[in-house]
């Protein structure tokens, strides 16, 4: 039904983890081909290729659905229909910025000090074409194929790149001094295929297995038996995402509870549920949590 295509390069890894963490496992003949296959019978078609090409292709209707950034979006000003924010990328789950950045040592602190002409590289200069004239800042607006922050100041005197963490700007000696989009992935998708009921409820399942399965990252369940007497003190340490769920045990002997906690609290909580009265103190991994 769907023809979907998928982001190679810097969030290759991390999306095709993703859809496996969702049971839609990527399988390929190998780390290079461009074709890929998910066995599920929503999906026709794979193609895995550069995240800056996958607006254009959505929009044109080669594909229905695919995965890229904000940043390619707006940069390739691509009609498309967002289904939603994907909150993953290359190292974490913060999103990107694309930022404006000068040597440390120099003196400008705004885009508003920069002189008239100012050379600014960029692999977004569509992007960056935008900001500056919104800025009232005329710049020679220079396209850049990669190692952006490199070229400053012999070669360009602005950058505008891309940053993750803002490691590889701090090691090349820059300092940021705006920032023009904060971008997350995004699942996206052609107009015309949308409007097609069939096709828009398989988006929107796929969709939600996707969201389902970031959502349940750093999460365990956790579940316990407590006596009446201690019911109140245990409910009063679960730092719950929800109402914890709490059933009676047959015989009125006591309670089961369950409830979802951060993966980054058990190793506190767990004692302290002990401490409270809770037995049989049960921790289970979570592959998805659907609203």
């Amino acid at each position: 039904m769907l023809k979907l295509v998928l982001p190679k390069g810097s969030l290759e890894k991390s999306t095709l983890e993703l859809f496996e963490g969702a049971d839609l496992e990527v399988v390929r003949s190998s780390s290079v081909d461009y074709r890929a296959t998910i066995d599920d019978p929503r999906v026709d078609e794979v193609r895995i290729l550069r995240p800056q090409e996958i607006p254009t292709y959505v929009a044109d209707g080669l594909f229905d659905l695919g995965i890229t950034g904000r940043d390619w979006i707006q940069e390739t000003g691509s009609d498309v229909v967002s289904l939603g924010e994907l909150h993953y990328s290359k190292a974490t789950a913060r999103p990107v910025q694309i930022v404006v950045a000068v040597p440390g040592d120099s003196p400008v602190e705004s885009v508003a000090d920069l002189s008239s002409g100012v050379r600014v590289s960029s692999e977004y200069p569509e992007l960056t074409r935008r900001f500056f004239a919104e800025q009232g800042v005329e710049a020679d607006i220079r396209l850049s194929y990669g190692a952006t922050e490199a070229k400053v100041p012999d070669i360009v005197d602005v950058v505008v790149d891309i940053t993750e963490t803002g490691r590889a700007l701090r090691a090349a000696g820059l300092k940021v001094i705006d920032t023009i989009l904060t971008s997350f992935t995004e699942l996206v998708a052609n107009p015309e295929a949308y409007a097609n009921p069939d096709k828009r409820h398989a988006m929107e399942q796929l969709h939600r297995l996707l969201q389902g399965t970031l959502e349940a990252r750093g999460k365990v369940l956790v579940k316990m038996n407590v006596v009446g007497d201690h019911l109140d003190a245990v409910i009063g340490l679960i730092p719950s995402m929800k109402s914890p769920t709490v059933n009676e045990l047959f015989g009125s002997s006591g309670f089961a509870v369950e409830t979802v906690v951060a993966k980054s609290e058990i190793n506190v909580l767990i004692p302290a549920l002990r401490d409270a009265g809770a037995t049989d103190i049960i921790e289970l991994p979570i592959s998805k949590i659907v609203h």
